[in-house]
This record gives C-alpha cells, structure tokens and sequence, in this order.
C-alpha cells in the first residue's frame, strides 16, 4: 500500500477510505502510513453517543447527519455494533436505518464490530476516526453499543459525549448506579411523547446540578422525539453551544491531550503483551495448565513460572 492511496483519502475518495479502515480492522495498515494520516486530523470535532438498547440513538444520529448537512458540515459515522463471539462479524443494522446518506459525498458511514469489549467502542475505532478526519470530515460521531451501564470508554474516544436515555430509564438511584451521570456532557430523553418524559428531564437535571457542586460546564437535557425530528434542531444547536463553551474555556483541548495520552499508552501495552507471549511461553501456560495443577498451583505461582 502506497502513499497514493493517501493522497486519495485527503481528496475523499469512498473507496480508499473503505481499503484503508478495512486494513486498519485486520490490524494491516503500515505504521507509517498511519502517522501520515494522523497530521491531517486534528480539525474535527469527535462526538459519542451512547445509552440503552432501543433508546433511538441510530434514529438521532440520522437527524443530526440531516442537520450537519443543512449547516454544510461534512460527516464521518462510526457505528460500533455488536459482535458475534462465534464469527466476529459486526450487523449492520445501523447503516441500514442510514440509507438515505450513501450517496452524499459529504457523509461516510462505517460499522465496526465491538470485539466483545465491554466499554462499547471497537480498539479500532478511534484509527478510523483519525481516517475520517482527514478525509475532511468536519464532524465524527461514534455511536456505541447500546450496553447501557459500560460506555465509559466513549470519554476517551470523544470531545463531546451525549447520553440517550427514554422516559422508561428509570429514577435517579438507578440513573446514579448505571454510571451515566459522569459521562455525559449533554442528555437526551428520546421518545418523549411518552408518559413520563418531563419528570425524568426534571429528575436528572436536579441529579445533574447536584453532582455539579463546581458548576463547571453542567450538562444541558433536551427532549426530542427523533422519528418525527421534534427537538433535534435544539439538539443540534446546544452540541454547537457546547463545543463553543468548551473551546473557550480549553476543555476540548485538554480532553483531546488526554485522549491522546491514553491512545499511546495502549499502543504501548498492546506492543509489551504481544512481544511477551513468545511461543515458548504460551507453551509453558499450556503445560502448566491443566487438571494435576488446578488444586495445586495458583495463578501467582503458575504466572511467576511463566515470567
């Protein structure tokens, strides 16, 4: 794979850019290819966003590609979908409900499978965002697998986090105990043409305000109702509100420093566990376990052995 390839991603060529992430999926792509991409990045804005199964989050990442549009902005979708341990294939179902955009120069779609890892976001995920920005995409959404209570690997991969929640998500100990609350920096209760949608945006803006003793950048909530596009364009217009603020008051920036912190660190262990596991090492766990040693040796022991 040549540097054309990426002069071509840089003038947004679709097909390029599908040969580019799916090398990045089999774990193919030259290092220094990557580090290419990687200089033409840094212009985009990286938005999650999260929240329980049948929350709506396709059908408002739908809207707010609409509304990207309206406002001439450029969209990259990466829809992390669940995997099946037994073939590993991502569904589509995401990319399904987005049909409509295929043909727009100005939006890319991608599902990625999660690979059974519990934060939601595939390890990849972040490499084809980096794909997607230099293509020239102004806005990148990451919209995780909906697991509800383990998205917090979304805060590493975002600039901006929104949470979908639905008036059924429950009260505000159930909202404390999922762990949503520190994740968000703005909420969304979809569907809110149900019964019970005013009193869960009045409860979480009371949980909100509470766990915001400092008052630093409190999270908006907005109701919507996206299959028939009510309160998106509000949505819309307070992620932009929000973006502003934390660009001036530096959080996007510290935000993007400890993403990138983060990335290295995890290339870094990746790259010690990988050259650790030697054959011959994988050959000693293999002797070493098994049934004459279950009572007998611990996992201390068996690991010290093996190091």
């Amino acid at each position: 794979m040549s540097s054309l390839i990426i002069d071509e991603l840089l003038e947004n060529n679709f097909k390029s850019i599908s040969k580019i992430i799916t090398r990045i999926e089999e774990g193919d792509f030259p290092l220094e290819l990557s580090s290419e991409i990687y200089k033409h990045t840094s212009h985009s804005v990286r938005i999650g966003i999260t929240g329980p199964p049948g929350a709506g989050k396709s059908t408002i990442t739908n809207q707010l590609i609409n509304q990207c549009l309206l406002n001439q902005k450029s969209v990259g979708v990466i829809a992390v979908d669940p995997t099946s341990p037994f073939t590993g294939g991502a569904l589509l179902g995401d990319r399904v409900r987005m049909n409509e955009h295929s043909w727009n120069d100005k939006v890319y779609i991608r599902s990625m499978g999660n690979h059974g890892k519990l934060g939601g976001l595939s390890k990849k995920a972040q490499e084809v965002g980096d794909v997607l920005a230099a293509s020239g995409k102004d806005i990148i959404i990451f919209e995780t697998v909906g697991v509800g209570q383990a998205e917090h690997d979304i805060i590493s991969a975002a600039d901006l986090s929104i949470v979908v929640l639905v008036p059924e998500s429950g009260d505000e100990v159930q909202l404390m105990k999922a762990g949503i609350i520190e994740i968000g920096d703005i909420f969304v209760i979809n569907k809110s043409d149900r019964k019970g949608a005013n009193k869960l945006a009045s409860k979480l803006k009371n949980i909100l305000h509470f766990f915001n003793k400092e008052n630093i950048n409190e999270p908006e909530v907005y109701n919507t109702c996206a299959t028939e596009g009510k309160g998106i364009v509000e949505l819309y217009l307070g992620i932009q509100n929000c973006i502003k603020i934390m660009k001036e008051n530096n959080t996007l920036k510290f935000r993007k420093i400890k993403r990138y912190e983060k990335r290295i660190t995890e290339i870094v262990n990746e790259s010690l566990i990988k050259s650790f596991w030697s054959d011959k090492r994988k050959l000693l766990l293999e002797e070493l376990t098994n049934l004459s040693n279950l009572d007998l040796l611990s996992p201390e022991k068996i690991a010290n052995k093996i190091t």
